[in-house]
């Protein structure tokens, strides 16, 4: 197996894996992603310089152009390593902010010592005071009903809810308008 060949199997790789982890939801993932990725490219860059050949320094004519290597891939490597190193800098930077916040807002949502904290033992009365209210209420209803059914009571005024028996001004609760 050439070392090109390898080169190329790993970078491919590197991708992939970069590409993976990078599509989770976790920011700390997206920054391993991130690094993998750029290291990728790097490679990526590497691969593509060409042969090996002579550095491309001018050495008084003693090696001519065409064996020295092309110092622009070079170049662009080193570029690329400065801006993944920037980035990847400015990524740890928020992730340190969201976590120095997340723990600023757990510490501030704690209650302090003399702070009233509603437990929820008062739950299960909550119910049952929802229960009865809601019984109650069927049970008005059904005698609404009733008392629509058997003729004494009439809601098709030009009010709507109120009584037969009662002043036009006073809703079913009892309520005046």
């Amino acid at each position: 197996m050439n070392a090109s060949l390898v080169l190329v199997a790993l970078m491919a790789v590197m991708y992939a894996a970069g590409v993976y982890v990078m599509l989770e939801r976790s920011i700390t993932r997206i920054v391993i992603g991130f690094v993998l990725v750029g290291n990728a490219t790097n490679i990526l860059l590497l691969l593509m310089t060409g042969r090996p050949g002579s550095p491309a320094f001018w050495d008084d004519g003693a090696t001519s152009a065409a064996e020295m290597t092309d110092p622009l891939p070079q170049a662009l490597i080193l570029t690329a390593i400065v801006i993944n190193m920037g980035i990847t800098a400015f990524l740890l930077a928020l992730i340190y902010r969201a976590w120095w916040l997340a723990r600023t807002e757990a510490k501030d949502a704690q209650p302090d010592e003399g702070d009233v904290v509603d437990d929820g033992d008062d739950l299960p009365d909550q119910v049952e005071d929802a229960d009865r209210v809601f019984e109650e209420t069927g049970a008005e209803a059904d005698a609404i009903k009733e008392e629509q059914d058997e003729g004494e009571r009439d809601d098709t005024d030009a009010e709507p809810g109120a009584r037969a028996d009662g002043p036009a001004d006073i809703d079913q609760r009892g309520v005046q308008r």
